[in-house]
């Protein structure tokens, strides 16, 4: 195995926030706590361990040993649970939606960032215990984002009539999903495995979360990883008195809409990723799941009927936490404050979103953690990594957009010259010479022999264009290996880990495939990994 890496800025596939976050440029310095390095974790576990109370310690862990009930969970894992009770015990943390057979590859690329990240953690700081979480959004109400995978190029999808939080959906209608995935898995050990995968995780249990709580632990748990459904009626009793500053006094709106105006100010390149609601908050209840407003005095849950006074919006929060919700910026407040958390680990979009929390973080009196972005991969086989160098393709030049890729190649390998740079430069020369000329006898001449130069320059570029276009025809083939490599390795010309879906990797490497990923990606190197396998 060989493992190339990449710094994320070259890859084109991230944005300047995130890029200029990992290169620790100082204009974003004031959007984050503390940088992702050893040492920045110092005074993350300091900080962690003054601000959180121990009786929460215990609510967390009764909350997963309820959880993992009906789950046959790992020594690792059931000791973890237990240390979360310890002052001394410390979680690094990552999120992912319930998408049908983890989704996209990325999946497991964030949860083994976060597994490697824990022990990285235990290593340097012994006195300490460091717990890997999965976060699964089980409140999540997009359907449509993960009620299907990809697997080698068919799109095999979960068809249902759906509402309310995802978690909460049965699995009734998956056993057609297995049947089209099965048939097209093939007979290979491996492919039985991964039958038996799909069938035990979604087939044997009646709800999403179950069924991806199962999976998850299948695959993970023997790793100690901790995985957490925040949609827990105790759990959400710790996060009332936050709820209420979000609801009554609009805290994080304020805060939060202050620093998108601070992060605009920094550079118009930045991106807002989400804003915030005046109510950061959903109901959640019967299959619904709906914002809730504020309108003359009273507060509404957006397109039903329902609808409560203040005293009795209070009330309902406190014999009924659970039926509250918080979106996309009450989340991570809401993670922080039930967990002793260090460290959250996710993708760009993801990170982007965090660097606009930590005012409202502040607000609230609760640290900020620290933001580290999950590692991400290109793996490729022998058989295309022997593609490519017959085709004298690096592994930068997959990167590059197909269009700029095929220009290159095609530039590189044409027995003609291709490039009338040179040409360009005697017409530069030649036209000084007419400059000179025109100022020596009447500068009016000037722009005619400007609108010349362009002329002709043009006329260059388009010759160029046509010679470029005809080569392409006479090297087709050439052109046509390119494109179906970099297609296969970039399926839907985009990243493989936001494509794929494991099964694929699965099906190529066995049970090599997790072990292999956990010895090649390290979470606090911070470039892009190219695996050659």
């Amino acid at each position: 195995m060989d493992i190339d890496c990449l710094p994320f800025r070259k890859t084109g596939y991230f944005s300047k926030l995130i890029c200029d976050y990992i290169d620790g440029s100082a204009a974003v310095n004031t959007l984050y706590n503390r940088y992702p390095d050893i040492e920045g974790f110092k005074g993350q576990i300091e900080e962690k361990r003054k601000h959180f109370p121990v009786e929460n310690r215990k609510v967390l862990a009764d909350a997963l040993s309820r959880q993992y009930e009906d789950i046959k969970a790992s020594s690792h894992t059931l000791e973890h649970i237990q240390l979360l009770k310890n002052k001394n015990t410390f979680t690094v943390v990552t999120g992912h939606q319930l998408n049908l057979f983890t989704g996209p590859l990325y999946f497991l690329y964030k949860i083994i960032s976060t597994i490697n990240l824990a022990k990285e953690l235990q290593e340097a700081y012994p006195e300490d215990n460091f717990v890997p979480a999965y976060w699964m959004a089980t409140e999540d109400h997009d359907f449509d984002e993960i009620n299907y995978f990809n697997f080698e190029g068919k799109k095999i999808q979960w068809n249902k009539n759906a509402s309310g939080a995802v978690g909460q959906l049965n699995t009734d209608g998956l056993e057609e999903v297995f049947q089209i995935f099965s048939n097209v898995l093939g007979e290979s050990q491996n492919a039985k495995f991964l039958k038996d995968l799909f069938e035990r995780s979604y087939l044997g249990h009646d709800s999403l979360t179950e069924a991806t709580r199962y999976l998850a632990n299948e695959l993970f748990g023997e790793y100690g990883l901790v995985i957490i459904d925040g949609d827990d009626a105790s759990l959400k009793k710790i996060l009332i008195p936050y709820a209420k500053k979000d609801i009554l006094e609009q805290t994080a709106y304020e805060a939060v809409t202050q620093s998108i105006e601070k992060i605009g100010e920094i550079s118009s390149d930045y991106k807002v990723q989400v804003n915030p609601r005046e109510i950061n908050y959903f109901y959640l209840v019967d299959g619904i799941r709906e914002r809730i407003v504020r309108h003359n005095g009273r507060y509404f849950v957006n397109d039903t009927q329902i609808s409560f006074s203040e005293e009795e919006l209070l009330q309902e929060l406190e014999i009924h936490p659970e039926k509250f919700s918080p979106n996309v910026i009450a989340r991570p407040l809401y993670q922080e404050v039930i967990l002793p958390n260090l460290c959250y680990i996710g993708g760009g979009g993801e990170l982007a979103y965090w660097l606009e929390l930590k005012t409202a973080f502040e607000a609230m009196d609760v640290p900020f953690p620290v933001l580290l972005l999950r590692n991400s991969a290109l793996v490729i086989t022998k058989k295309q990594e022997d593609k490519l160098t017959r085709l004298h393709l690096s592994v930068q030049d997959l990167f590059l957009n197909q269009n700029s890729l095929i220009n290159k190649k095609i530039r590189e390998i044409s027995n003609i010259d291709i490039d009338f740079t040179p040409q360009k430069k005697v017409l530069e020369e030649q036209f000084k010479a007419l400059y000179e000329l025109a100022q020596q006898t009447d500068a009016s001449f000037l722009g005619a022999v400007k609108a010349q130069e362009v002329k002709q320059k043009k006329g260059l570029e388009n010759l160029e264009k046509r010679l470029l276009k005809a080569q392409k025809r006479k090297l087709r083939d050439q052109v046509s290996r390119m494109t179906e490599i970099q297609n296969e390795l970039f399926p839907g010309q985009s990243l493989q880990e936001r494509n794929q879906n494991f099964s694929e990797l699965y099906l190529e490497y066995g049970k090599e495939l997790i072990p292999m990923l956990f010895n090649s990606l390290h979470p606090l190197q911070l470039t892009f990994s190219i695996i050659k396998v």
